[in-house]
């Protein structure tokens, strides 16, 4: 690579970084004299030099080079993944039902023209995309995994162990140690070779540090749970779309809102964290109806831990495609969509990350109605314009930013839901309430029906936020490595003693288990537990 140190002096002596500058730069040193170099050629020549002490390591350098460094300022990176396409229970009026897709997705959807480009294996879904993070920049130690396909529950059990052993395979890959891949077909598949893959992952390079599935609250049974856990799964998207029993009988869901409460409680005693999805705009509904239901949400017989909005859109070959044509269903002009995201957005607790507002979905796929995926931007422009705020963790949350303790303080928010009492402990900056860190504890009020977690609290979350950095290394100024998981953990304990447990659980994931052994916690056949 021509002029690289030029290029790499001039990246980390330049004052005033702004959002073109790198373009800026790299147009001065052209690749042959023609063209620019790409992102993951850059990182590739950066740790090229620095491997043979040509330059220095220089963190400025590689926030700079980075692409999209969003991706892992939330703690971890990313990893979707998606399941081959299989029948659904639910016969929704609204849901896409292409065939070479999973229900419910669309092919032109960003991640599943990665799961159709690798053929929907998931060894490769996960090998391809964190090799891919590394290309442009990212550190992938921390791995969150999400595996989509619409309803899990329904799939096969022996080709979703098989499905999440080769993802583990994809993520154990990377270890610096040979890792012997068994690559065993879905008939030949055991739990026991799940589990060892899983046991490898604990101490490997890319590590999982969160497992998500997502299913329908009526296919959420004690059985199923215990299924989840045994998959490694630690948070579950779950698809509730209204707390209305007549909205979801005329968009033909399948489900009622009690079976919605009835999921919310067992995994809420599970120790899951628990990711809804909600959809305004739904047949039979309109702006008033959506504020009032969105209230409904914050009742203590739900309160989820984050939440995706996803207002209803009208997709090709479905029911509603056929209501729309025929008058009797009008999607929400720009300003109701706007009104309505004005007035309920500010509502949402402090407790909860929106960690989705507006489907990501081809504009040219949606016949009629919201266009724009960046709805939130307008949405919140508009919110401040009113002298308004949104303080959800999203808002919040500090991303790239240094912290010093001293710039710190604590806030513990508690609420009740139907089964437990719950704390929201996170610290954050004094001056800008920025989010740094929170735990998420659940301190039971119902007995529990797994055996792991009688008699004890349970922690069920813990994320310090800040560029993702390597396990084991430290980072000055880097939230997650203050100190702060360790402190609000000390937290938890007394807080479960206080409430008078002398056990306290965690529903750790696979690759965070040597983090937790370290504090005290023990491996119990689903969960980590301590005496205290």
């Amino acid at each position: 690579m021509e002029n690289s140190k030029e290029i790499f002096n001039k990246i980390l002596s330049t004052r005033v970084w702004r959002e073109n500058s790198l373009q800026t730069i790299l147009k001065r040193y052209p690749k042959g004299g023609k063209g620019l170099y790409r992102h993951d050629e850059l990182v590739e020549e950066y740790k090229r030099l620095v491997s043979k002490n040509e330059i220095s390591k220089s963190k400025l350098i590689e926030e700079r080079i980075r692409m999209k460094p969003t991706r892992t300022q939330s703690g971890v990176a990313t990893v979707t993944v998606m399941m081959k396409p299989f029948m659904c229970p639910g016969k929704c009026i609204f849901c896409p039902n292409e065939i070479n897709m999973p229900k419910s997705y669309i092919a032109s959807e960003p991640g599943a023209q990665r799961a159709l480009k690798n053929n929907f294996d998931p060894f490769l879904q996960t090998y391809n995309r964190i090799k891919a993070l590394q290309n442009i920049g990212h550190n992938s130690d921390k791995i969150e995994l999400i595996i989509l396909g619409g309803t899990c529950s329904v799939y096969p059990e022996k080709y979703i162990i098989w499905f999440v052993k080769r993802c583990f395979d994809g993520m154990n890959s990377f270890g610096k140690t040979s890792f012997e891949l068994d690559a065993k077909g879905i008939d030949e598949i055991t739990w026991e070779q799940l589990s060892q893959v899983q046991k490898y992952n604990e101490t490997t390079v890319c590590r999982n540090v969160g497992l998500v599935l997502e299913t329908r609250p009526d296919y959420i049974t004690k059985d199923e749970v215990i299924r989840f856990r045994k998959l490694g799964a630690t948070k579950i998207q779950i698809g509730i779309q209204s707390l209305d029993d007549s909205i979801l009988k005329l968009n033909m869901r399948g489900h009622r809102v009690k079976e919605s409460k009835k999921a919310f409680e067992l995994l809420r005693l599970a120790g899951f964290k628990i990711h809804a999805h909600w959809m305004p705009n739904l047949y039979g509904s309109d702006v008033k109806k959506d504020i009032k239901d969105y209230k409904r949400l914050w009742s203590k017989e739900f309160r989820p831990d984050e939440l995706k909005i996803y207002p209803t859109s009208i997709i090709r070959n479905t029911i509603l495609e056929k209501y729309f044509n025929e008058g009797k269903y009008k999607p929400y002009t720009h300003q109701q969509l706007l009104d309505l995201f004005v007035n309920i957005l500010p509502t949402t607790p402090r407790y909860v990350r929106l960690t989705r507002i507006v489907r990501d979905i081809p504009s040219n796929e949606i016949l009629s109605g919201n266009k724009s995926t960046n709805f939130r931007q307008i949405a919140e422009k508009e919110i401040k314009r009113r002298g308004k705020n949104i303080q959800d963790i999203r808002s919040r949350e500090i991303k790239g930013e240094s912290v010093k303790w001293e710039n710190l303080e604590l806030e513990t928010i508690k609420y009740e839901t139907s089964v437990s009492q719950e704390y929201f402990i996170s610290y954050k900056t004094k001056d800008t309430d920025k989010i740094c860190s929170f735990l998420r504890l659940s301190i039971p009020e119902k007995e529990t029906y797994i055996e792991d977690l009688k008699n004890s609290s349970i922690i069920r979350e813990v994320h310090v936020y800040g560029n993702v950095v390597n396990i084991g290394n430290e980072s000055k100024g880097e939230s997650q490595h203050l100190g702060l998981g360790k402190k609000m953990i000390q937290i938890a304990e007394h807080i479960s003693k206080k409430e008078g447990f002398k056990k306290i659980s965690v529903i750790s994931a696979i690759g965070t288990k040597e983090y937790y052994s370290k504090r005290g916690f023990i491996k119990s056949p689903l969960y980590m537990t301590k005496s205290i």
